[in-house]
């Protein structure tokens, strides 16, 4: 039996347990793709299923919609992603990942020491932002991403 080279949407869903829904926002998004018939019903690769997977997979991971569609943009779109492809994407988000943990077991400690005195001084911890103060050293947690902040003198 040979399995046909395309896929409706409601087929696609059925195979990879993402609503239509999604199916139709990641289409939106350029992460999958479509054609349409004559009576304008989205037909897709067989090779989507593989890309949603894909999708799946990344998502799993905490990855970005914009970090998943560079990820795809690299892959053929008329064809499955082979081993050698997955195997460069997910040796790319093993990086990422590592790096969210390191970020991740770094504020955990910082948020232990915080919880034990529970003071919240302004002198000495690292989650205070007073005055916005921070805002001028970037976005984000700049005293957790390692800047020190200003001395405070408390009369």
């Amino acid at each position: 039996m040979t399995l046909p080279a395309r896929v409706t949407i409601g087929e696609l869903a059925q195979r990879t347990g993402v609503a239509t829904s999604a199916l139709r926002f990641y289409e939106a998004q350029g992460l999958i793709g479509s054609d349409r018939t004559e009576g304008n019903q989205r037909r897709f690769n067989r090779s989507a299923i593989r890309r949603v997977s894909v999708i799946r997979a990344a998502q799993a991971c905490g990855l970005s919609l914009d970090e998943i569609s560079a990820a795809l943009a690299a892959l053929p779109s008329d064809r499955v992603p082979l081993k050698r492809d997955w195997a460069r994407m997910s040796a790319a988000w093993q990086r990422q990942l590592d790096e969210r943990i390191a970020g991740l077991q770094a504020l955990r400690e910082e948020l232990t020491s915080c919880i034990g005195c529970g003071c919240l001084s302004l002198q000495n911890c690292k989650l205070v932002n007073r005055s916005d103060a921070a805002a001028g050293l970037g976005s984000g947690p700049r005293y957790l991403l390692g800047d020190d902040p200003p001395e405070v003198h408390v009369r």
